[in-house]
């Protein structure tokens, strides 16, 4: 129950947390050791950096604010500033937003930086990703009895698209964000087996035990992650590095996002090409499945609804 029903504005955040404290799990109780003896972190750092410097992850962030009774970790951050007399728009902006873009950039401007920052983060990756180890996942992938792809959060959004597109050319494939059913999968795993866990930091706890205890079941584990030092890295036998977060975009540049899809798309067209005949079967049985309902473009154009007219 959020403790903010309860006890209104009498209670300084600081306070609601200490009486938290004791009744929290080990890794939310990190996160408040962290606000402890840093009060205004969370001004100061997004949600990815305080769950890094806690040693824990973004969702349980997520949880800890929802236990001291904000909705979420804006909201907490909103309290906080409040609270500490930092929350100034100019400060929310640079930290939440981005500092090369500024609040009252023309539309032109922001959308040009934007580019730039997504093309970067593509041509950066295709630099420094190891076509070999993605032709070694991609065989592995064509070859598995069962592929799981694990990810938490936003990182989620990029497992479940993975899912999709194999499944749809005959990949036995499963996209897991809840680490009990996660888990539940992984441990049924075998070495006929490809588990592929995708996360921005690499550090994310819920990917990592997934990922940990796929491999334990004898599993191919690949790591979809920035950093190639990260522990969901170490844990994997193959990691696949995207290039990392612009430090001026913040918190969860979404340029990361399409590097990651450049990598699952990759993979999916040499999945393809491997699996040339079945793959083109499924896909055209697929599309003719939904086909009814696709309206064609004669439909489209012909049954537009007309503007209404003022009289």
């Amino acid at each position: 129950m959020p403790l903010a029903q309860d006890v209104g504005n009498e209670l300084s955040i600081a306070q609601r947390i200490s009486l938290r404290r004791p009744a929290m799990p080990r890794a939310m109780a990190k996160i408040a050791d962290v606000i402890a003896a840093h009060p205004t972190a969370p001004v100061e750092l997004t949600i990815t950096e305080l769950a890094d410097r806690a040693g824990t992850s973004p969702a349980t962030v997520t949880r800890f604010c929802r236990a001291v009774g904000f909705d979420g970790y804006t909201q907490f951050r909103v309290g906080v500033a409040a609270e500490s007399g930092r929350g100034d728009a100019g400060t929310t902006w640079r930290t939440d937003i981005a500092d090369d873009i500024g609040p009252d950039d023309p539309i032109d401007r922001v959308l040009l930086t934007l580019l730039g920052l997504h093309t970067r983060s593509m041509e950066a990756t295709t630099g420094i990703l190891d076509l070999e180890a993605v032709e070694l996942v991609a065989k592995a992938i064509s070859e598995a009895r069962h592929v799981d792809i694990y990810g938490v959060g936003g990182s989620g959004v990029i497992a479940d698209e993975f899912r999709g597109r194999l499944y749809r050319i005959g990949i036995n494939a499963h996209s897991w964000s809840d680490v009990h059913d996660g888990l539940t999968s992984a441990v049924l795993q075998d070495a006929s087996s490809v588990a592929i866990a995708v996360s921005n930091t690499g550090r994310t706890e819920e990917t990592i035990e997934m990922l940990s205890h796929a491999r334990a079941a004898g599993a191919l584990a690949v790591a979809i992650t920035t950093d190639k030092d990260s522990w969901l890295a170490s844990v994997a036998d193959i990691a696949l590095v995207t290039a990392s977060a612009n430090p001026s975009l913040r918190p969860d540049d979404l340029s990361i996002k399409h590097a990651q899809l450049l990598v699952i798309d990759l993979l999916y067209v040499l999945v393809a090409q491997r699996t040339l005949g079945e793959a083109a079967n499924r896909l055209a049985a697929s599309a003719m499945a939904v086909s009814t309902h696709r309206r064609t473009l004669r439909e489209q154009r012909g049954r537009r609804p007309q503007k209404e007219t003022t009289r």
